[in-house]
């Protein structure tokens, strides 16, 4: 059961509870007699949990970034913001798009749920959007023909392992990001599974060459060669997107990371 639903469960019982108690309960009880703690204390959470559910589903929600995928944007650890809005107004629980306000736009980091597995969240960067002919080969990123700028920029030494990572700049869209590369790593997508669309996708010992289907998007984590994303398990479909992750609002082990990011 996710977190969501949980939520849900939680507003809708102390919602009949906050009910019960405004329009019925209170007329009937004489003026000296005390509330039954069981609904006091349901209807006094009542607002809160009305608060924290309309925030939580329309306008920005916290996540923690579980793994090494995005790394260097962003390390095991970061707890982050998600905008719930920009990509469209989402019934909660069911992620059921109502109202169309921005599509994602390539170079955006999103967080969606796992198409082999809704009940997971994942983050990734948008690379490839709907139409697009995505070719990740020998380790360089072309989209519709056109290779993605790329330049190095110096190595990333890994704190948690104490070794470096050759490290570049990539511009995707608007906006700049960093990505890892590791040079000695095999250009080729090992494990890859059987996804809905596979058949639009190409692999070769080089790498892989892809044709997004229409709803659908193709994601890459920033580190290249320790990401499975949707080299491996295929395309997002627009019902599956959560938001867009835009800021670091925590991190226990470096508080210097808060702030926005690419």
């Amino acid at each position: 059961m996710n977190f969501a639903l949980i939520l849900f469960l939680l507003l809708v019982a102390t919602g009949v509870l906050w009910v019960y108690d405004h329009f019925f309960a209170r007329k009937r009880r004489p003026a000296d007699a005390p509330t039954p703690w069981w609904v006091e204390y349901g209807a006094s959470f009542f607002p809160v949990i009305l608060i924290v559910f309309g925030l939580r589903s329309f306008v920005v929600e916290p996540f923690k970034i579980p793994s090494g995928s995005m790394i260097p944007t962003l390390l095991v650890g970061d707890f982050i913001l998600v905008n719930k809005w920009t990509y469209g107004i989402r019934l909660p629980v069911i992620n059921k798009k109502i109202i169309d306000v921005n599509q994602p736009r390539r170079g955006e980091v999103m967080v969606f749920r796992y198409p082999d597995d809704p009940s997971l969240d994942y983050i990734k960067r948008v690379v490839g959007l709907p139409g697009d002919t995505v070719e990740y080969i020998d380790k360089r990123l072309t989209i519709n023909g056109e290779a993605v700028p790329v330049s190095e920029s110096g190595n990333y030494l890994h704190p948690d392992r104490l070794y470096y990572s050759p490290k570049y700049t990539e511009k995707l869209g608007v906006a700049e990001h960093s990505i890892l590369i590791e040079r000695e790593a095999p250009a080729f997508v090992p494990q890859v599974l059987n996804f809905p669309g596979r058949e639009n996708c190409t692999y070769t010992n080089r790498g892989v060459r892809c044709t997004v289907p229409a709803g659908h998007y193709f994601m890459m984590g920033d580190n290249r060669d320790a990401s499975s994303d949707s080299r491996v398990w295929g395309f997002v479909p627009d019902g599956n997107i959560v938001g867009r992750a835009f800021f670091i609002w925590f991190n226990f082990n470096d508080m210097g990371r808060i702030g926005g990011f690419n």
